[in-house]
């Protein structure tokens, strides 16, 4: 759908899609999302700032976009949900589950964590806002987008490489900035996961620099139900890298959850 926030096809139990920073909705491509919509309503949104909702964004933090989800779900009728969010989506979903916890049937961390910034990540997210103020977006998104992907998929992959650095490079300046400082500023919720009331499931690339392996294994026994699925020769972007295998996580977690299949 061209100028909207969301896109949303199929009917039945909601699975709802969040991306990660620099993305938008675009990044849960009809590959990944149609087989789901027959049996799952779908719907994937663009968050503050990202895609096509970049009006009068004042606040970045990982609480205001989840309020921002929140409005966006209210307007569409849902109740109920599997979120599934993606890396920042992922930030974002835990402060979701925080303040909205009610409305989850489940959560998937998609290359996500629970775990705050370290202090040495947090210096390098200033360091990388400065670099944004000072450079402009194209010279952030150029070298960062590739590392993103398992270095033995990258050849293969150079259509979804230049996919992501053409919506990278439509984020607005601030909205990169503004994002980076929240992700920086995020609290650690690893006792929202202690205290959630909905199964959880772990996505994790075992090559994924940008949340390694073992600080998700710091967390994936937290909840009281967890799954945890471990892809190798995967980065920090399963749903292109491994597109069919990702998915079916998703689906098969969902038809645990709702008793489908």
């Amino acid at each position: 759908m061209a100028n909207t926030t969301y896109s949303d096809s199929g009917s039945g139990n909601v699975l709802v899609f969040l991306h990660g920073f620099c993305e938008s909705k675009e990044v849960w491509a009809d590959e990944f999302l149609k087989p789901l919509q027959q049996k799952f309503r779908t719907i994937a949104l663009d968050l503050p700032g990202f895609g096509d909702n970049t009006q009068n964004i004042s606040n970045y933090s990982m609480e205001s976009m989840a309020d921002d989800v929140k409005k966006q779900l209210d307007a569409l009728g849902v109740q109920k949900c599997l979120l599934v969010g993606h890396s920042m989506g992922g930030y974002v979903s835990m402060a979701f589950a925080e303040k909205y916890g009610s409305m989850l049937d489940g959560l998937c961390l998609f290359h996500s964590s629970a775990l705050p910034d370290t202090e040495e990540k947090k210096e390098n997210r200033t360091k990388t806002i400065a670099f944004v103020e000072q450079h402009g977006v194209d010279a952030f998104i150029n070298p960062f987008i590739e590392p993103l992907f398992y270095e033995g998929n990258r050849s293969r992959l150079r259509q979804e490489i230049e996919l992501m650095k053409r919506i990278g490079k439509q984020t607005p300046k601030e909205s990169i900035t503004g994002a980076l400082a929240a992700m920086r500023d995020r609290p650690d919720r690893t006792q929202v996961l202690r205290q959630i009331g909905c199964p959880v499931l772990f996505i994790v690339g075992k090559e994924d620099g940008a949340v390694p392996l073992e600080k998700v294994l710091e967390q994936c026994h937290l909840p009281d139900r967890s799954f945890v699925f471990f892809l190798s020769e995967t980065g920090h972007m399963g749903m292109f890298e491994h597109t069919s295998e990702t998915r079916k996580a998703v689906e098969k977690f969902a038809e645990t959850i709702y008793e489908q299949g």
